[in-house]
């Protein structure tokens, strides 16, 4: 059971993994630096922890101290309490959830240990399938919902936490990122997400394009999501190609970048009317998610 100390100096060198928490530069190079992520609210530190990860320490106001009970008395780690004022200088801004977690990050698969993981069939309910990364238990599925995502220049954490939560909703088994993707786990990305961050086993791609032939050989068709009028709609593609796909989405700028493009198996688009030619990037990969869900025989 972890002991409950209360801290009044926000220079306090324990609190030092909740510093400037609002400077996006030095979070986005300190965090993977030093094996940490910050996990925001009730909610997201319980998936967190439910999702197998080790938690560092917790910050609290004194109010969250006993509706975290139950968290705390698990914990080895210790529990810093601190007064509402105390944690904005710290953190750099207000902290209305008024509880954060320090997690220790874990090592991410290789590319092609998370397609040959996404291609097993989902336990049941109630089996065991605890760890990080793991798939929340939906019943039991077949070939026909062996889809994942690939995300390429996905910079703003907004999008990306957004777009997890849908593959987490819609059923995708996985999600692979380009090099420069931006940080699942960074807090913004972490609170978008409502936590689904830690329940889409991801991995990140060492070479871009390149590493798009591993997905292939895997066996995935390589579908690239694109509003060109050339593009196959959505609902007019064969059912079949989407028992075994990776559905690949750009930046909310450029989309995807004409070597990506060059790389899929297909090009395919959101049929739209009005005179819109696009979507946000989160809410395509919704409607891309929804549209290639596995359908009852």
């Amino acid at each position: 059971m972890a002991d409950l100390i209360t801290v009044e100096d926000p220079d306090d060198p324990r609190l030092h993994d909740y510093t400037g928490l609002t400077d996006v530069e030095l979070r986005r190079k300190r965090e993977p630096a030093e094996g940490l992520f910050i996990a925001e609210g009730e909610k997201v530190i319980r998936r967190a922890k439910d999702a197998g990860y080790e938690m560092r320490s917790m910050l609290l106001s004194a109010k969250w101290a006993d509706v975290m009970r139950d968290v705390i008395d698990e914990l080895p780690a210790p529990v810093y309490v601190v007064s509402p004022e105390i944690a904005e200088r710290v953190t750099g801004y207000h902290v209305h959830r008024g509880a954060l977690a320090s997690m220790q990050r874990a090592p991410l698969p290789a590319v092609a240990e998370l397609l040959h993981t996404a291609g097993r069939v989902v336990m049941e309910s109630g089996d065991d399938h605890t760890g990080i990364g793991a798939m929340p238990a939906s019943g039991p599925q077949d070939d026909a919902g062996q889809r994942i995502a690939i995300f390429e220049g996905f910079v703003d954490h907004a999008n990306l936490g957004a777009a997890f939560r849908s593959a987490a909703a819609l059923g995708i088994r996985g999600i692979l990122l380009s090099p420069d993707c931006a940080d699942p786990l960074y807090r913004r990305a972490i609170k978008v997400s409502m936590g689904a961050v830690f329940s889409v086993p991801y991995a990140r791609f060492d070479a871009w394009p390149a590493g798009l032939d591993v997905v292939r050989e895997a066996g995935y068709d390589i579908l690239a999501m694109t509003p060109d009028e050339k593009a196959t709609p959505l609902d007019r593609l064969d059912p079949k190609r989407f028992e075994r796909c990776a559905l690949m989405l750009g930046s909310e700028g450029h989309g995807l970048s004409t070597y990506a493009l060059r790389a899929a198996d297909e090009w395919v688009r959101i049929p739209m009317s009005a005179g819109i030619d696009s979507l946000n990037v989160a809410a395509a990969s919704a409607v891309a998610f929804y549209a290639t869900r596995p359908r009852p025989a």
